[in-house]
């Protein structure tokens, strides 16, 4: 048996550790090809200073900045095996920057044997599923040797992440706009916006520790453009909160209540939306992200292709910790410990479950 995995980051080591961890304890594995197209393994907390495409002309994955530490506590980002504290070999900080983070996740790569695996600057361009050969068709291009082949696998696993693709909404008039304009994803220097009046859409985790990273580094205003409701912090003097901008005419910006100011540059901290062009169309997740991912039975098993499955595309908090959990589910579906027998009625009940988020969304709406 042939078993692809797509991605070297949280959740596809999360999965190379559970099939390591079965062979040690006397199981039989299947053939375990993982696919990352960067240099070393880690996904999106691999940092680094360029923008747009890499060395090798291909989109940068990391949306990590210089000095970004993390909006959540440690403990929401710990393997479930694998402890902040084992790694460092004493209690840690909750909230640790990127390059604690960065090599918490090495360690945890290291500890558990999985690099074997690991083709590292190999890109998956294509895969595709015969239902004649009951195989995927994969094609990956080695960068380093500039070589492109294809492969046969028995199951595919996706776990190449949701936080690399931006979502960067259309507003009236942005073209006009002469200033500097990128999404989080591309912001990499607090430096670079230095007495500059600089206009965020958004106020999530990441529009909050921007805000605060460029006051920090002596941006002369901030205004924090939300859709829905502000955070009604108590902001340092020079940072602000509106409502959401309506109209842009060249470096004027005007907002939902009426008001308008001067900016100098625009930071989108809009979020992300799931990207497979390397997938067919019939395998390919459509859903915007969200707690319940339409057509993925335990928000894993692509109901069209059982054969297919995903890590980590909830929209969750606990992103390393799911990981963890799916990668454990996977595996012992992939070494037949159990069926999914019930997928079928799983596949009759999805309109239900989109009838379920509508209710949700609606529920949050009328607390808002």
């Amino acid at each position: 048996m042939q078993v692809a995995i797509c991605g070297a980051g949280p959740s596809g080591l999360s999965q190379l550790h559970a099939f390591e961890s079965a062979r040690q304890n006397g199981y039989s594995i299947p053939n375990i090809v993982c696919f990352e197209k960067q240099t070393d393994f880690g996904g999106q907390w691999n940092y680094s200073w360029r923008t747009g495409l890499d060395d090798y002309s291909e989109p940068v994955h990391s949306s990590m900045y210089q000095n970004l530490w993390s909006n959540l506590p440690k403990e929401c980002s710990e393997f479930v095996d694998y402890s902040f504290d084992e790694h460092f070999g004493q209690p840690f900080t909750s909230f640790p920057p990127r390059t604690i983070l960065s090599d918490y996740i090495q360690g945890y790569a290291e500890r558990n044997n999985v690099r074997q695996y690991i083709r590292f600057n190999t890109v998956v361009r294509w895969i595709s599923y015969s239902d004649e050969k009951q195989k995927f068709h994969v094609v990956v291009k080695d960068l380093l040797k500039d070589e492109t082949r294809s492969e046969e696998f028995d199951y595919v696993i996706i776990a190449t992440g949701r936080f690399s693709t931006p979502n960067v909404p259309y507003f009236d008039g942005i073209e006009t706009f002469p200033g500097r304009i990128l999404h989080s994803h591309d912001f990499r220097f607090a430096q670079h916006f230095h007495g500059q009046d600089v206009l965020i859409i958004g106020n999530g985790l990441s529009a909050e520790d921007i805000a605060l990273q460029l006051y920090k580094y002596g941006a002369k205003s901030i205004i924090l453009s939300y859709r829905t409701k502000p955070k009604g912090f108590k902001w340092p003097d020079g940072v602000k909160e509106v409502p959401l901008l309506v109209r842009i005419d060249k470096e004027s910006i005007h907002f939902r209540d009426g008001s308008s100011h001067t900016v100098n540059a625009i930071i989108f901290c809009t979020g992300y939306v799931h990207h497979f062009p390397f997938l067919d169309d019939n395998l390919r997740l459509k859903s915007p992200t969200s707690l319940y991912p339409a057509d993925l039975y335990k928000a894993t098993v692509w109901v069209h292709q059982p054969r297919l499955l995903y890590l980590g595309m909830q929209r969750l908090a606990f992103s390393f910790n799911i990981g963890n959990v799916q990668a454990w589910y996977v595996r012992d579906l992939i070494l037949g410990k159990f069926n999914i027998h019930n997928i079928n009625i799983f596949c009759c009940c999805l309109i239900h479950i989109d009838y379920f988020n509508d209710k949700i969304n609606k529920f949050k709406k009328f607390f808002q």
